[in-house]
Parts: structure tokens; sequence; C-alpha cells
């Protein structure tokens, strides 16, 4: 092997020779080629390794975890903030690394590729946030470990990661593959107890992920399986296994191209650094140099799997689906299905659905567009599939508050721009604050930076506000808005019937946590900017005629916690959904439609209640849409109030008349704001749509949105 520079310290366990003394002795070591000089020549990622050794002579738990901790030995210089945490719109790096970057690497990992199966650690990967879980990457028929190679940097701030690889011509059968996965978990779970053990098991490692969960049920492990081989009976090659067995040898080259769109979209690999705001023209141009780059790749595929590997791992998928699926009655781990509607090698989107029905607590995600290499293809980034999904935690148990970890510049342009892009378009939204002296003026300058602000308002009809809310606040501030949301949609009963990543995945990457005190307290604890509507449901789902009403309840509760912390209380008014909808039919209206009203009766019998009757007419809450008439949209208007200071003000945590009084003048302030933005939106000139576009095409060099009414 060619010496390498790893980027972290080398423990003194990686001068040891191969003497086995240790039982499960992990040792760091160097790739067989200079990797760091690979990074700079093909942009390669930098590997390093940690290699199980096994032997008959045993070592106790403690002599195994002062090897293990040794070899994670890393830098110790971490910036103020790494160690705090991280602000909105950090750099996740998705795009940076492409599918070539994987065959780039790939092929370096198969030269003289022998050994056990093995650890590494990527270079990117080995400084994560301080309590960070670990992360396990069980590979699928490829067997490199490099699956999550356009996830790394991602990945690596709140996870300590590790892949497993298995080389090319290694024979180790699947209950081996088990008893080596099973043995780095136990040893990762007596480091850690307290923490969960990721488990991301592509295809083939689907199956070991969910067999070392069922021999482990007591062991805290999370699992994502990504398209996972258990329906491997049910697979579409079925048919042609049989040919590619007697295919002579001088044809198998010919297979790595069938593999390849068999396994894999190549226009979603292509795709996968391209700008989603570049004009067509410029992605098309793109995207066929991408392509043109990625086909010489291709053949590469027949170095990774060749003809008596891929016999051999035909055989390793039929005993791993049915060593597995005899199994999944005795999973008690957390489950996450990510299943592809184009998966061309396996029924995928059919078998997570059989899963989910079969685990005990397992969620399903579909991603239509994509092929059988989810990961490897252009789409939602793992970690903003965990964040979405309510399944990162730092320990055994959940905290929404806590385990926050704010969008990416990733996450945020694409929710911005691929999910809510033609609304925002639509809307123009314009916003306005006042300034400590009551002046007021455009733009976000009068809302405290620091925290803890309590942001309390009017909810819009079915929450319309929000999406503008959310990016004014990330773009002009940098401040990630934690909203007080209903619990229901933390339940997963109103997630779409087609199981995609949907708006409401998006509402949990953002920041929404469920409305409750405690959740109110830790937010508040924190110095967090909290997005509180004292209205909820009621008021987003109002009745004809009460556009612009306050619904709120009969107690001020949220003043008095906002006192207990010296929270700065900021009221905010909004309008503009009486220019874009109008309701048809309210809730009154579907109760008296029969086989409507039935439905409506069902979904609510078991939603969840948080509010008594001390709540007034708040707490008298049924879910339910009303249908609504679109109209040409019109502008929305934003204006938060002059920032209330409850600094000193502890008295009013006990003093609930004084409470009450500030509670009141709150709700008045925010009807005030309302009355204001109704009145002075008569006056903006671009408050239609239609004039708005007009003045975007006669000025588009303007920097700034367009113009609106002068406060």
């Amino acid at each position: 092997m060619v010496s390498v520079t790893i980027g972290f310290h080398v423990s003194p366990i990686s001068t040891i020779t191969s003497q086995r003394k240790h039982l499960h002795r992990f040792q760091v070591h160097q790739q067989s080629r200079n990797l760091d000089v690979l990074s700079s020549e093909s942009d390669s990622l930098n590997i390093a390794s940690l290699v199980v050794d096994t032997n008959q002579n045993g070592s106790t738990i403690k002599e195994q975890n002062k090897v293990l901790r040794s070899s994670r030995v890393v830098e110790e210089k971490k910036s103020n903030e790494e160690q705090v945490g991280l602000v909105p719109l950090w750099d996740d790096g998705y795009g940076n690394r492409t599918v070539e970057d994987y065959f780039s690497v790939a092929k370096d990992l198969c030269k003289s590729d022998g050994g056990p199966p093995r650890w590494f650690c990527p270079n990117e990967c080995v400084v994560p946030l301080n309590d960070s879980p670990t992360l396990m990457f069980l590979p699928g028929m490829d067997g490199t470990g490099l699956g999550l190679s356009l996830h790394h940097q991602a990945l690596a701030k709140f996870f300590e990661v590790r892949c497993f690889h298995i080389p090319v011509h290694d024979r180790t059968p699947f209950e081996g593959l088990v008893k080596l996965v099973e043995e780095a978990v136990k040893i990762e779970h007596a480091l850690s107890p307290k923490k969960p053990i990721y488990l991301v098991g592509d295809s083939l490692g689907g199956c070991l992920a969910l067999a070392v969960a069922a021999r482990n049920p007591t062991v805290d492990l999370v699992l994502i399986l990504v398209n996972p081989a258990t329906s491997f009976g049910r697979s579409q090659l079925q048919p042609l296994l049989p040919i590619l067995e007697a295919l002579p040898d001088e044809l198998h080259v010919t297979v790595p191209f069938l593999l390849s769109f068999v396994m894999g979209d190549p226009v979603k690999m292509a795709s996968v650094n391209i700008g989603n705001k570049l004009p067509p023209t410029k992605i098309i141009e793109q995207l066929s140099y991408n392509l043109t780059s990625l086909l010489p790749c291709l053949p590469e595929l027949a170095n990774i799997i060749p003809k008596d590997t891929l016999h051999w791992k035909v055989k390793l998928l039929k005993s791993a689906a049915a060593y597995t699926n005899s199994r999944l009655h005795a999973v008690k781990a957390e489950v996450l299905v990510l299943a592809s509607g184009k998966d061309n090698m396996l029924p995928s989107v059919n078998e997570a659905q059989r899963l989910a029905g079969t685990l005990k607590n397992c969620k399903v995600r579909i991603f239509k567009d994509n092929g059988h290499t989810l990961l490897l293809e252009d789409s939602i980034g793992l970690l903003t599939i965990i964040k979405g999904t309510c399944m990162y935690r730092r320990s055994r148990r959940r905290d929404l508050v806590m385990d926050f970890l704010p969008p990416s510049t990733t996450e945020f342009r694409y929710a911005m721009d691929q999910v809510v892009g033609l609304f925002r378009s639509v809307t123009g939204s314009v916003m306005f604050s006042t300034l400590e002296d009551g002046t007021i003026v455009k733009g976000l300058s009068g809302v405290p930076d620091e925290g803890p602000v309590l942001f309390v308002g009017y909810h819009m009809l079915v929450g319309l506000e929000l999406i503008s809310l959310i990016d004014e606040f990330i773009s002009q501030k940098g401040i990630a808005l934690r909203g007080i949301a209903h619990p229901e949609l933390f339940t997963g009963k109103i997630e779409s019937s087609s199981s995609e990543f949907s708006l409401v995945d998006w509402v949990k990457v953002f920041g929404g946590v469920p409305v409750s005190a405690s959740n109110l307290f830790k937010l508040l604890s924190t110095k967090s900017h909290v997005l509180l509507y004292p209205g909820g449901a009621r008021e987003a789902l109002h009745f004809k005629g009460e556009e612009y009403k306050l619904i709120w309840p009969d107690h001020p509760e949220f003043v008095r916690m906002a006192a207990r912390f010296g929270a700065t209380i900021v009221p905010f008014g909004v309008v503009g959904e009486d220019d874009i909808a109008e309701i048809v039919l309210d809730y009154n209206d579907l109760m008296k439609i029969p086989l409507v009203n039935d439905y409506i009766r069902s979904i609510n019998q078991d939603s969840v209640k948080f509010r008594d009757e001390r709540s007034g007419e708040v707490a008298n809450t049924n879910l339910s849409f009303p249908v609504l008439l679109p109209k040409i949209p019109g502008r929305f208007y934003y204006l938060f109030g002059k920032p209330i200071r409850m600094k000193g003000m502890e008295n009013l945590v006990k003093d609930k008349e004084n409470a009450n009084n500030l509670y009141l003048k709150i709700k008045s302030e925010v009807e005030h704001n309302i009355d204001y933005l109704i009145k002075k939106r008569e006056e903006d000139p671009y408050r239609n749509l239609i004039d708005r576009k007009l003045y975007q095409a006669l000025y588009p060099s303007e920097t700034d949105q367009t113009p609106a009414f002068k406060p």
C-alpha cells in the first residue's frame, strides 16, 4: 500500500501488526492509494478505515471500548459554531459530489481489494458535532460502501458515519455479514448506551439492517431502508437471471450497461449538481455534459461487480431475503422505508407498503421519479428526509426542540423554489415592522435579533401566511422561526395516501413543533424566535364572514410564560387571504352533506384535543378544510408591531389580572395592525398580480422586490 496523509490523527493502534490478539479490534489503516492526492486530481472522497479483526481469544467489553475510543481520536479544535450548533443556511455540500466521484473512488477501492469485509469512515465525516449519534451505512449489490457519497458532507455534521465495505471477491455468507454488523453495533451500543444507532441499509443492506434489528431487540436502533431487497423473490430481474448466468465471459462487458439502466436513472444521476434556477437552455446544456461524462464511467461496474461476483451477489440476495423475511416479526426498531417509484430491479413501492403493514413502528416515503439507486440520484438529501420524518434524535427520547437542526442552504432553496415557488411568486409578500420610536418601516429592521422573541399574530386561512414568514426571516434576518403547530401534523394521520415527501414534512424540516406548554418553555429557555397563533386551527379554518376576525382563547398563558423568561413579544397582523381565495363551503356547510359529514366525524373522532372548555370558542375545533374558490391573486401584507419587552416583568407570572390586561393589549395591537394593512393596501399600485408581473418585466434588473405603499 502507498502511505497517505489522513485528515485526522491516527491512534497508536494503527501501528499494531496483523497479530490478532483481541476480539473485534478496530484498526485504522490507509486505503490502497493516496486518496488525498486523488481528491485534488479527480475530486474523489478521502477515506480512513476501521477494519474489524476477529479471533477466538476473547477480551472484555471494557478493553474493546478503550481500543475503539482510541481509534476515534480526531481533531480537538472546533469552532464555537460547531460546539453550540449551526445557524440557518449552513452549507451541506449537496451537489458538490457527483456519481462520477462515486465511480472514481469505487475504481480505486476495487484494485487489489482483498481481505475481509471492513468499516471505513470518510474523512469528511470525522468531526461531527458533540453528542452526535452513530450512523452505519450498509451497502447494496456494489458492496463498496460509497452509496452515501453525495450525502457525506451533510450527514457529517450530525452523525458519526461508518460505512461497511464488502470487497469484490469476498464470499462471506449472509449470516456471516449479519454477525459482523451485529458485533459492530454491540460495541457502539456499549460505548454509548443512551444514544440511538442508525442503520442505513441500501437494497441488500436493508436486509442486513432488518436482520440485525431482529436479533437485537433491546438495542436502540433506527433503521432507514432504501429499496430493501426483502422483495427480491418478486424482482423484475428473475426471468433474466438464468440468462446472465449462462452469458459467455466475453459478453459480460455488456452487463454493466444493462445493470446501469436497471439499477438507476442516468438522467437523475446526471442532474445532481444542476441548479434549479438556471435557464432551460443552460439546464439542458449542463445535463448533456454530465451525461457525456457519466457514460464512460459505466464500464467500471464490470470491475465493481464482475461475473463471478454477480452470480454470488444474486445468491446472496436470495438468502438475505429469505433470512430476513422469516424474522420480521422480531423487529422492534423504529423504521423508515424509502421506496423509488421507478425501481426497475425490485417492486419497492409495494414492498414498502407491505413492510409498513408488517412492522410495528414503520413510516414510508415514496419518491415516484427515482430509480433503484435512490441515494445516488438527484432528489431530496437523506438528512432532509430524516429531519422531515422526525427521525433525528441524540438520545432514547426524541426532543423536537433540542434535537432541531436548522435548515441548510440546499433545503431552503429546494423548498422555496421547487415546493412553494409558484405560491411565493403569485402572493408577492411585503413586510413592514415598527421601530422602538413607533415608526413603521419596510422590511424587518424593527424585529429584535436577539431571542427569546415570541411572535403573536393572526392565522390566515389554512395558514397561507407561513410560507412567506419562513422565507423572509431566513433570507433577511438569518432566523429560523420555530412554529408552534397543531399536534395532528406530527401523528402521521394526515399524511397523503401517496406517502410522498410532502409539505407537512417540510414544516418539520423548518422547525415546527407540536403545541404544548413544555415545548414553549424549552423554546423560550433556548432563546428561540417562536411563532405562536393563539387562535390555532379554529382561526385558520374559520367560517364564512370571519375573515380577519381574531378567535383567541380566554386565558393569557403565553403572556405569563414570556414574562418568566423575559422574552420580547411582537404582535403582528397579516392580510391578503381575501385577495387570493373565497370560501365556498365551510365546516357548517360540509356537515349538511351526507357522507361528507360522516367522513369529517371519522377524521375528528381520534384527533388530539389539547384545549379544554376554559379556552372558549377556540376549544371547539373540528378539523375540516373549507372548499375554496381561487381568485386572481392580490398580495400579502405583514406588519410587525412595536416590540413589547417583558424583561423585568416577572411579577406577571403570578399577577393574573395584569397579565390579562397585557394579553388584551396584544390582541388589540394585532387587530390594529390588520386594520392598518387593510386600509393602506388600497394605496399599493402593485397589489394586483398582473401589475406586479408587468413591473418585473419592465425592470428585470431590480434586485429589490416590487414596490408597495409607503408606510
